[in-house]
Parts: structure tokens; sequence; C-alpha cells
């Protein structure tokens, strides 16, 4: 493991150095892959093994690395939606401007997240997350230079350190209790658990994308070059998730049940927000972007369900939803990365992302197209695709929550069911909105009649990742039993482990069968299909001529969710009626869905402290008398104190 770790290192650090050169710039990313694969199969290596490598979980400041179970899953994770992003990037990103830079900043992004995954020191893992939040912000900054972009890589870069600070008050707290490494330090519901707990949620949760801390990444995402995108939403929020599995299960001890129901809130929050504003988005890679909230929510509900078993004694279904949690995480970086670069090959064709300005790819872009569908079936949950895989597991989980807990918990956990089952149905309406609106249907404006196929590197990198969906999808089995076996408490009992180890891709007759049967009709109807091609066939609107104005829009397929919801979304509206001499020549409507969280928390936050930061700048006067005249108050203020104490 040691030769993988360190040839994974050195490839992605000398494929850094290889983009300082523009004729070299594809090999840079090429290697950089090639590193990211070698540390993949050093962390599937750890996890099927249980085989641990390098030093172990200190509290002192002396920098350390090292990678066990819980770590390999991650390295694993980062694999999967680096490589062929990285792929991708290698055409992608040569033919932009600026590419030599943005390679380079790649690597140094790559290794940080590597670093926060591999640390085991608490000064090592605050160093390089810092590093991990300012490095993309960077890369934006490098690609896209406009008054807009600076705008929200200061909101990101404001939101991620403010509440970034708890993840610092949570790791040195733990490093103080010597609790890093060591889940008996800590007392139960004593109150330094507790902090570091609220901490952790708050720094890991905003890093993560959970409601209501949130607001950066819809901002930061979609402005990102396509695969910085993707290891974005595919691998810095799991890397998130590893921070809140590490403090959250491995290190506070038995958390009481207010910290499992807190976790349970905001992945009801974040699962049903994010999806729900995602439907009612226009630009695909904003859409893209809340459907990670969404994602995030449901990785917090099986994280959630894991804390709550945990605190009712039921060691054997925590580390099932463990697993699902686990499982739902590697699976949403899959299909995300795949997701995203997608787009970047439809903005790299048509020139934009406006969905309703998109149509009729899949004809002009087959295996782009193919894959792209690929994609949005497996993040809808559709079977035989990775999302339903562990979507099912989570559910599966929260089923039994009202077995296990109290009556609260146990109507809390029933919410968390009714919340996960709703935001799988409102998620096939979004995707079934995007594949309609990009992938089917007539091109909408010239640009898009006029799209060809991706690249070679380009769509290799699409295709391989359509394939892991499937493969995931299909042997759930054997990944699922492995993530429960990472649970740091021993599991009595026998509840969870039918359904784990009868999950596809156990080598079970009913797979074998499976796989067989769809894999056979496939090549029947390839077999049928032949050389030939269904020709476009005229559309019927009640006789009139099919125009522009009569296709399906967003609002189309969005409205009547948001006329159900509308005592809730509070939709804006704005109508503007021209006419001449008494008749009406042209009306122009706009609608919009305003994000409530932004209306009602950050605004008037961020009002609020505009005002008092103006307040505050009337003391910095510059004149040098008012500042004597602080320091004699404040000198009078301390000696009155120092007098009331010794009175006292």
């Amino acid at each position: 493991m040691t030769g993988l770790v360190i040839g994974g290192l050195l490839g992605i650090a000398i494929g850094g150095l290889l983009c300082l050169r523009a004729d070299s710039l594809a090999a840079g990313f090429i290697t950089q892959s090639v590193g990211a694969l070698a540390l993949g199969v050093a962390g599937l290596w750890a996890l099927v093994s249980g085989e641990a490598w390098g030093a172990l979980f200190t509290n002192e400041l002396t920098p350390r690395a090292g990678i066990d179970g819980l770590t390999g899953v991650f390295l694993l994770t980062f694999a999967l939606a680096a490589c062929p992003s990285l792929v991708f990037a290698s055409s992608y990103v040569a033919k932009t401007a600026r590419g030599r830079l943005t390679g380079v900043l790649t690597a140094t992004f790559l290794l940080s997240l590597i670093g926060v995954l591999c640390a085991r020191d608490p000064l090592s893992f605050l160093f390089l997350w810092e590093l991990m939040t300012l490095v993309p912000a960077a890369i934006i900054l490098v690609g896209t230079a406009t008054e807009s972009a600076r705008r929200t890589v200061f909101t990101y870069v404001a939101i991620t350190h403010l509440g970034g600070a708890g993840t610092w008050i949570a790791l040195l707290l733990l490093a103080h209790e010597g609790a890093i490494g060591n889940s008996t330090a800590l007392s139960e519901g004593s109150t330094v658990q507790a902090v570091v707990a609220v901490a952790a949620i708050i720094g890991f949760g905003t890093k993560a994308g959970l409601m209501p801390m949130h607001a950066w990444l819809p901002r930061a995402h979609p402005i990102a070059p396509a695969p910085i995108s993707a290891l974005m939403s595919g691998v810095m929020v799991a890397v998130a998730v590893y921070g809140l599995v590490r403090v959250l299960v491995d290190w506070i001890g038995t958390p009481p049940t207010w910290i499992g129901a807190t976790v349970l809130v905001l992945g009801v929050l974040s699962a049903l927000g994010g999806i729900t504003y995602a439907l009612f988005q226009n630009d695909l890679k904003r859409l893209l972007a809340y459907s990670t909230v969404e994602h995030l929510g449901i990785v917090a509900l099986g994280l959630g369900a894991c804390l709550l078993f945990r605190q009712h004694g039921a060691d054997a279904w925590a580390a099932f939803a463990l697993g699902a949690a686990l499982l739902h995480t590697v699976n949403h970086a899959v299909f995300k990365a795949l997701l995203f670069l997608g787009a970047g090959t439809f903005e790299r064709a048509t020139g934009g992302l406006e969905l309703d300005r998109l149509g009729g790819l899949l004809r002009r872009m087959p295996w782009s197209g193919g894959a792209f569908l690929v994609g949005c079936l497996a993040i809808a949950g559709m079977p035989l695709l990775n999302g339903f895989a562990s979507e099912w597991l989570t559910l599966r989980a929260l089923l039994q929550v009202p077995a296990y807990a109290g009556v609260w918990d146990g109507t809390l956990g029933a919410v968390a069911l009714a919340a996960l089952a709703g935001t799988m149905a409102v998620a096939v309406l979004c995707f079934v909105k995007v594949i309609g609106l990009v992938l089917l249907g007539p091109t909408r404006r010239s640009g898009v009649a006029d799209a060809v196929e991706s690249p070679p590197a380009m769509r290799g990198a699409l295709v391989a990742l359509a394939g892991a969906c499937f493969v995931l999808g299909t042997t759930p089995g054997l990944l699922f039993p492995l993530l429960v076996g990472l649970a740091p408490w021993p599991v009595t009992g026998d509840e969870p482990s039918r359904p784990g180890l009868d999950l596809p891709g156990t080598g079970s007759l009913p797979t074998v069968g499976l796989l067989a049967v769809v894999g056979g009709l496939g090549a029947l109807l390839w077999i049928a299909r032949g050389a030939r091609r269904a020709a476009p066939s005229p559309s019927w609107a009640g006789g009139q001529r099919v125009e522009s104005p009569l296709l399906w829009s967003t609002a189309g397929f969005s409205k009547p969710l948001r006329l159900v919801l509308e005592a809730v979304l509070r939709p804006q509206r704005e109508i503007e009626t021209t006419t001449v001499g008494g008749v009406v020549q042209e009306v122009s409507y706009e609608g919009r869905v305003p994000h409530l969280i932004d209306v009602h928390l950050y605004r008037p936050v961020t009002a609020g402290a505009l005002v008092a930061a103006s307040w505050a700048r009337r003391l910095q006067s510059g004149r040098l008398g008012t500042y004597v005249g602080y320091l004699i108050a404040l000198v009078v203020l301390l000696l009155v104190a120092v007098r009331v104490g010794a009175i006292g």
C-alpha cells in the first residue's frame, strides 16, 4: 500500500508540474488521473483487507498521515469521481484561457482533498481544510474574472470560513480532551460533547451544503469549470461527510438523542428544500447544484438514523444506516460528476445551459447525451442504477427508526421517511424535466442545432461514469457489507445482516438472471433495430403550427407543484402590458420563486452586519486625539472594574 500511496501523490504532483507547459497540459491532467487511480486502489485495499497504513490518530500537533477503512471509502470515492474528471479536463481545459494555471491549481486542490482524508493530527487537518476551501475560489477567479464571479467567490469564502469556525472549535476541543481517536474520552451528555457536536454540525455541514448553511453552494458550483464543479459537488462535499462521520460517529462516543434528531431534521430540510428549489431552476448547472443539497440531505438522513439507533442500543441497525449513508456518498459522487461533466460538454457544444434554449441533444450528441441520460436516471433513483440502491437502503433504515426509538424520536423518523419518499418523487419530476428539455424534442435555437459530439477524451469520461452507475446499481452487495463493517462498535444481532447480504452483487441467482434478461433484451433490440434510424415525426398542437412559444418550458413542468406550494414558496410574478390606443399590443410575464432562506435569513443578517460595520468604521476617524480618548476611557473602565472587584 505504501507504494500506491506514494506513487499516487507523486503522480498528482508531477501532473501539476507538467501543466506548467502548454504543450504538456493534456499529459499533466492524464498523469494526475493516474495518480488519483493509484490512491483509489490504495483506498479499496484498505477497505477490503482492513489493513491500516501509516500513523494512528493523535491529539498532538505533530504532522502525521495514515489510511484506515473509513479513509479508504473516501479515497475510493475520490478516485471514482476524479479519474474521469481529469481525463475530461485533458481535453476541456486545454481549450480554455489560462489552462496551465488551472491545471496547477487543480493538482493543488486534489492534494488538499487527499490530505484532509489522510491527516492524523488536528494541525494538518485544519491547515489542509482551509487550503481545500481556498483553492477552488482561486480556480473560479482564474477562469471567470467578472464582477459577478468575484461577488460569488466572496460569498463562498465568507460563508465557508464563518461556518468553518465550527470545524476549528470541534477539532481543537477534541484534541484538548484527548478525544481524537478515542471515543471514550468524552462523557455522555457532557457540555463538551454537546459543544463539539454542534460545532461539527455547523462546520462540516456548511461545507457539505446542508440547509440552511448551503447558500454558497448553488452560487459557487455553477460558475466553476465543469471538471472543478464535478470535483466540488462530488468529492469536496464527500470530504465534509467524512468529517461528520469521524466526529459524530467515531470520536464523541454515544451521542445524546438530540444530536441524532438535529442531523435528521437538517437532512429533511436539505433533501426536500434542495430538490424543490432545483425543480424551479432554469440553468442546468444551478439545478445540479441544488440537487447536491438534496443528496447531501439524504446522506444526513442516514447518518441521523445511525445516531438515533446508536443511542437506543440498536447497534446492528445503526451500522446498517451508516453503511447506507456511506454508500449514497459514493453513488452521489459518481452520478453528480457525470452530470456536471455532461453539462460542461453541452455548454461547450451549444454556448449556454439555459434549459428553455436547449433541446434535441440526444440525437446530435448520442454518446454524451446517452451517458447524461443514464446520469439523470441514476440521480432520480431508477432501479438498476446506483442512486436507487442507496436510497432504498436509507428508506429501509428509516423504516426501522420508530420500532427502536421513543415516541418523539420515532415520530421524527416517520416524518423523515415520508420526506425521503416525497424527495424521490419530486426528483423524478425534476429530471424528467431535464431529460425532456435538454435531450429530447426539437432544438430551440440555432446554436443547439449545430451541436456536434464531444472529443474522445470527454465522451470517454462520460461513458465510463455511466458504466460505473450501472455497476454500482446492479452489484451494491459487493460494497455495502464492507461499509456496514466500518461501524466503530461491536455489532450484535442479525437484524440487518440478511438484507445487507442479499443485495444484488453477492453472486445470487436472481442477480445473475436479472442481468442476463436485461442484457438479452438489449441485444435483441439492437439486432432488430439494424441500421435503421427513427425519423422525426411532426408534433400535433391542435391543428396549428408548432412554434417555439408552444413548446414545453421549465415553467410548464414546475407550475403544478408551484401552485400546490404557493403558500410556502411565495412565488413572485411581474406582468407588463403594452397598449396602443387602448388595444393590447404586447404582454410580458416574468415569474420566479425566491429563495426563502436567502430572503428571511441571509439578507437580514447581512444588512445588520453592514450597519454594525458602518458604526464601527466611525471609530477609525484617523484623529490622534480621538484614539487617545479611547485609551483613557479604557484605562478608566479597567480601574473602575478593579475597584468594584476589590470592594466586592
